[in-house]
């Protein structure tokens, strides 16, 4: 609530101010006051709150002082800026009318409703992250899914499985999800995300419109007619999105339908364990970090999306390692990198252009763009190789819009129109004249004195100007000759006439608001170089959509040179070969020391089950081997010397240790739930990597639970890479097992470890010299071996006491009703508690 006073009881202003929010009441209003946005009441506070600014009041409205905050105008975007990274969302109130007509306060308008999920200006947005908004559109199992990036004009669809939502979700953060009301996020969800509307929104009569409306008869062709719960998300975005942008999306010219059957599938998990694009130390390198030497914007979100989603083998994939191939040869990528350096952010600038948001600056900025097409299709056409071919085609020149921003648009505009001066001289003749009355009034005075003595021959004729009667014509009382007819007196002076003509008149009324109209003309001519560039505007994000594409491109082969990586070799066989494999990021860190791996499944091996110290490199080796397939999977060569890779349809990890306090979720049970999801959903061509199961609960517990999801695994035939510290493990004999462990070498008290993996297990355990490794105390170290040794003996005894020859795979105490047997003196009991007995055994042994 802003305020409880009745509206007649305000002034005329404040009036106006509750009109326009109520139509955003959820919004901060930022209510234009001359050079200030202005915010009232609550807002004011919260704004105050926020963002760091001073709350005063303003006067009184209904007998009440009038809580407010502001800002001013030249320097809102950094505060809209920090408002949007807290999640919250921005009403823009603009004074739309004229003030020298206005009678009452200027008529004001919301122009645009900012919100974490629908921002396109370019002040507000990180060039490397996209604020993705999701719509969610559920009915009963299924649900609907649509991400748009409106500043860069894409759509996406999917549907799903409803248990599938918090994985989508949380694969691709959002910056802000709207729903039908009622509907639930799945746990985890940020609700204050999320926004409930009106079901009729979601409903297919409504979105049927929407969607004829943008795409008319082209929705058939963008493969995504079986999805009717994913083309409803998506027009309900496009509504909501046109509500709060106050337009028409025109930047938005397809829908991008993405299917999981085409995709390398990695869960949230996935991603977060492998350090693909976060790192789990917070600022940490990460794959992303590594690969990331794009020379555009547009390239960098690129190759972001493609570690995202990677795709299986396909006619998408082949083609971009064979444009990588391409350009790993002859003179490299250096050509075509170096030719997008002058390409500035052109897929956002193509949005707000498409949008009339755009600034002269962004006009500027897609100049130099244009500019540098010609260069970046030569150093194409140079390469001569027949995959680059159709980027030649792909990327058009755009000459006429290119002469136009040449033409129209000064060397370095100014950010925005405010001011003026972002047009260029001679481009418009009324503009120039305009600027001249403005900024050289006396010059065009003296132009036109000098005419009318000429005209008239009166010598003495002069042209003044003063504050009282504004301009005149001045003729000294000594002048005896006739006047012009069109001079029409406009005062007497004791010393000389002073009168005014057509010709003065217009100056005069001109040069009064020559900068208004200046500034207004400007305008104008903006407006229509926007115009005139707007229909280019789906061919340029066609052409800008292969720039990107050949960043990443060029990205990718440039790694590959740099770091020594070699071109995998996909094949239709079940198999995942890796010679001399090793981890990209921690190769990048330590530099030669990285001792490189082999790895070899096929249809007989399935299960890698590795032991080894801590500290050993399992979890390196593990980790090395996911991320060499991701690498394969967007089209990247890999760093080993040589991958032969079979279908994989998904990636999945269980590494290391967390608890979700938020969820109530023990360590234990987020190691159990992502265990139990991996069994669920893993097929014969996953790739699972396990670091340790079971340690988080009672010995015999995790051992038990570890050996189970190895035979299950393995009966799965999932490729499996299983890393643990149970020893009893490697005595398993499961078809497709093989064991492997990481080798160290001990020097008396000392261990080194040599990071290189061997066949067969562990001989035995590092964990006491890790621990002195890592500062425990001496004494307590020794101590701990003491009882190590006694231990041993211990167990050492319990085998030789067996019948056995092997060790069994539990080495247990003896069971409870064998237990209970010996404990009991049978002459002792009674018939009745024989048969009580019998039934109690009967349940122990059950």
């Amino acid at each position: 609530m802003t305020d409880p006073t009745p509206l007649q009881n305000h002034t005329p202003m404040m009036r106006q101010y509750f009109g326009l929010k109520e139509q955003c009441p959820d919004a901060l209003l930022f209510y234009r006051m001359g050079d200030f946005y202005e915010l009232f009441f609550d807002d004011a506070e919260k704004a105050a709150r926020l963002l760091g600014i001073t709350l005063t009041s303003r006067g009184q409205s209904a007998g009440q002082a009038i809580p407010m905050a502001g800002v001013p105008v030249q320097s809102v975007d950094g505060y809209l800026a920090k408002l949007v990274r807290l999640g919250e969302r921005v009403a823009i109130g603009e004074q739309i009318g004229d003030p020298a007509t206005a009678k009452g306060p200027v008529e004001r308008a919301i122009v645009r409703v900012i919100t974490p999920g629908t921002i396109i200006d370019g002040a507000l947005l990180d060039a490397g992250q996209e604020p993705l908004l999701l719509a969610l559109c559920p009915d009963g199992p299924r649900c609907g899914l649509a991400w748009l990036d409106a500043a860069g004009g894409r759509l996406m669809v999917s549907e799903v499985a409803d248990t599938a939502i918090a994985d989508a979700i949380a694969r691709r953060p959002v910056a802000e999800i709207i729903a039908p009301e009622d509907t639930s996020l799945p746990v985890g969800i940020d609700p204050q995300k999320l926004q409930l509307l009106e079901k009729t929104g979601f409903q297919t009569r409504r979105t049927e419109a929407v969607l004829e409306r943008y795409f008319g008869e082209r929705l058939a062709s963008f493969g995504c007619n079986d999805w009717p719960l994913a083309l409803r998300a998506a027009a309900a975005l496009l509504s909501y999105a046109e509500t709060q942008l106050r337009s028409n999306l025109t930047q938005i010219q397809r829908i991008h339908p993405e299917r999981t059957e085409e995709e390398l599938y990695l869960d949230a998990t996935a991603l977060r364990a492998l350090e693909v694009v976060e790192s789990l130390q917070g600022n940490g390198p990460t794959l992303l970090t590594l690969l990331q030497k794009t020379q555009t914007a547009m390239g960098a979100r690129l190759l972001r999306r493609w570690l995202l989603r990677p795709l299986r083998q396909g006619p998408v994939l082949a083609a971009r390692q064979e444009v990588v191939a391409a350009l790993t040869q002859g003179g490299g990528p250096i050509t075509i990198q170096k030719a997008l350096h002058g390409i500035a952010d052109a897929e956002r600038i193509l949005t707000r252009v498409a949008l009339n948001r755009a600034s002269p600056r962004d006009l500027a900025q897609l100049r130099s763009t244009l500019q540098a097409l010609p260069t970046l299709r030569t150093a194409v056409e140079e390469t001569g190789h027949p995959a680059l071919t159709v980027y030649q085609e792909r990327i058009a020149l755009f000459a006429a819009l290119r002469t136009l921003l040449e033409e129209s648009l000064v060397d370095a505009p100014p950010m925005t129109q405010r001011d003026g001066g972002y047009i260029h001289a001679g481009y418009d003749a009324e503009l120039d004249r305009l600027q001249q009355l403005s900024q050289n009034l006396q010059e065009v005075l003296r132009d036109l004195e000098q005419q009318e003595r000429q005209r008239t021959g009166i010598a003495q004729l002069k042209i003044q100007f003063n504050r009282v009667h504004g301009f005149y014509i001045e003729i000294s009382r000594s002048y005896q000759g006739p006047i012009p007819d069109d001079y029409r007196r406009r005062q007497t002076t004791k010393n000389a006439e002073r009168y005014i003509n057509d010709a003065l008149k217009v100056i005069e009324d001109q040069a009064l608001s020559a900068e208004s109209l200046a500034l207004s003309r400007e305008r104008l001519l903006f407006m229509r170089i926007l115009e005139a560039a707007a229909p280019e505007v789906p061919a340029l994000q066609d052409a800008m959509t292969a720039v990107a594409e050949l960043d990443g491109l060029s990205t990718l082969a440039e790694r590959a040179i740099t770091l020594h990586w070699y071109a995998p070799h996909f094949v239709t066989e079940s198999l995942l070969h890796v010679r001399d494999g090793r981890h990209p990021v921690v190769e990048a860190q330590i530099g030669s020391n990285f001792v490189p791996n082999d790895l070899d499944f096929d249809k007989e091996q399935r299960m890698l089950l590795i032991t080894g110290p801590n500290m050993g490199g399992k979890s390196t080796y593990m980790r090395q081997t996911a991320l060499i397939v991701l690498l394969a999977h967007i089209g990247s060569w890999v760093p080993a010397r040589e991958a032969i890779i079979g279908p994989i349809d998904q990636i999945f990890t269980r590494i290391g240790a967390a608890d979700d306090l938020a969820g109530g979720r023990s360590t234990f049970m987020v190691e159990m739930s992502e265990t139990a999801r991996i069994l669920h959903l893993a097929t014969a061509q996953s790739l699972v990597i396990l670091d340790e199961i079971g340690r988080g609960t009672a010995t015999y517990d995790g051992l038990s639970i570890a050996w189970a999801t190895a035979e299950a695994l393995v009966e799965r035939g999932a490729c499996t890479l299983f890393a643990t510290h149970y020893f009893e493990l490697t005595e398993l004999d499961l078809p497709g097992l093989r064991n492997a462990h990481l080798d160290a070498l001990t020097q008396g008290d000392q261990v080194v470890f040599l990071h290189r993996v061997e066949s067969g297990p562990a001989t035995q355990s590092y964990g006491l010299a890790v621990a002195k490794l890592a500062g425990v105390p001496d004494s307590v170290v020794r101590r701990a071996r003491q009882r190590l040794i006694q231990l041993e003996d211990i167990a050492q005894q319990s085998v030789s006491n067996t019948v056995p020859a092997q060790l069994p795979l539990f080495q247990v105490a003896p069971h409870p009703a064998v237990h209970r047997l010996s404990q009991l003196e049978p002459d002792q009991l009674s018939p009745r508690q024989a048969l009580d007995l019998l039934y109690t055994l009967k349940e122990l042994a059950q």
